[in-house]
């Protein structure tokens, strides 16, 4: 079934990289799974509430203009019965279906499913992101550091 994206994720969509945008645009024709732009733009008091309740790690975060003028972040938020969801299972078929349009469109991206990694590195299956995941978690912890993991979370690799 062909998805396609509601006012909501259109007006959020505004201000992103061209780059990105077109990503988003063919995952949601392409995905298994339903999903809306939860964030596009943001200003830099939103970062800065998102930094002190812990759902962001930065001040310099890719959702803030960039010097190009546009934001070099979104979120892809899962979408099921009427609700965005947070739930694994259906992170990773979104990160599979923006996996497959970045690779297509040519546009390296960072995942923030897998921080460390090229996005076109890791397997673009739900069950090999979900692995890299993993991976990933045993890394850092292996450094002695919490893994911070945002899997509905793409920005730009430039």
């Amino acid at each position: 079934m062909p998805y396609g994206f509601g006012v909501n994720s259109k007006v959020n969509l505004q201000g992103v990289h061209p780059q990105l945008v077109a990503i988003a645009n063919m995952a949601i024709a392409l995905s298994e799974q339903d999903f809306a732009v939860h964030d596009g733009v943001r200003t830099i008091v939103e970062q800065q509430k998102l930094v002190a309740a812990g759902a962001s790690k930065t001040l310099d975060s890719k959702h803030l203009v960039q010097a190009d003028g546009f934001g070099h972040a979104i979120d892809l938020v899962p979408y099921i019965n009427g609700n965005l969801r947070w739930e694994w299972g259906p992170v990773y078929r979104v990160a599979a279906a923006v996996h497959h349009a970045a690779i297509h469109i040519g546009v390296p991206l960072k995942w923030g499913g897998v921080w460390d990694t090229p996005f076109e590195q890791i397997s673009g299956t739900p069950a090999g992101l979900e692995d890299a995941v993993h991976d990933y978690v045993k890394r850092c912890t292996a450094l002695g550091k919490k893994a911070f993991i945002d899997g509905p979370h793409y920005q730009l690799a430039l």
